[in-house]
Formats: structure tokens, C-alpha cells, sequence
């Protein structure tokens, strides 16, 4: 079973400039709708094993990307294509969201 890859301010760059698309959730151990998205984001790291990376990032732990990218209201969840953002998404949102934003860039 796969697991999301956990990211942090040291491994942020090297992850997101896959030549997979990447989903990274930004989450907190306090957050309550975090604790909602966060079995889904686990779901997803097994149905895209190999076709795409799912990550989290704890912002209390790695201060420097959440501020690079300007994370103010948690659950964010960014989609990055060859190092960019590609898509984004605020709030807990129904796996299926998710699923088509990666979908989308794997086309």
C-alpha cells in the first residue's frame, strides 16, 4: 500500500520538479477538515502509485514552503506540473474533485 510522501522545506523543490504531476496537501495535526481530506489524500497515493506523486506538508513543522506560497487557510492542496502550479483547491472537497484535478494533468 502507498503512502503519501511526506514533504518538507528541505526535499520541497526536489519533489515537485517530478516529471510526474504532484499533488502536495497542506494540513495541520489541529485542523479539523484536514482530518477529513487526509484518508482521501491517503486513497489517492494508491490509485495514482507510479502515475503521480501525492505529498503532505505539515505547515507547523515546515514554516518556509507554506509561506512561499502563501498557505493562510489549510486544507490547501496545490497540483504542480514540471515545478508549477497547475491547479489549486482550499477546503475539504469530495475525493472525486481531487482525482480529476491529477487526471487532468495526466493527459
Amino acid at each position: 500500500m502507498s503512502k503519501p510522501v511526506e514533504i518538507t522545506d528541505s526535499n520541497f523543490e526536489e519533489i515537485i520538479n517530478s516529471d510526474k504531476p504532484v499533488l502536495v496537501d497542506f494540513w495541520a495535526e489541529w485542523c479539523g477538515p484536514c482530518k477529513m481530506i487526509g484518508p482521501l489524500v491517503e486513497e489517492l497515493a494508491n490509485e495514482f502509485e507510479g502515475k503521480a506523486i501525492i505529498g503532505k506538508v505539515d505547515v507547523d513543522t515546515n514554516p518556509e514552503v507554506s509561506a512561499k506560497f502563501g498557505i493562510r487557510s489549510i486544507p490547501t492542496l496545490l497540483v504542480f506540473k514540471g515545478g508549477k502550479i497547475v491547479d489549486k483547491q482550499v477546503g475539504a472537497v469530495p475525493k472525486s474533485v481531487l482525482s480529476e484535478k491529477i487526471e487532468a494533468q495526466l493527459a
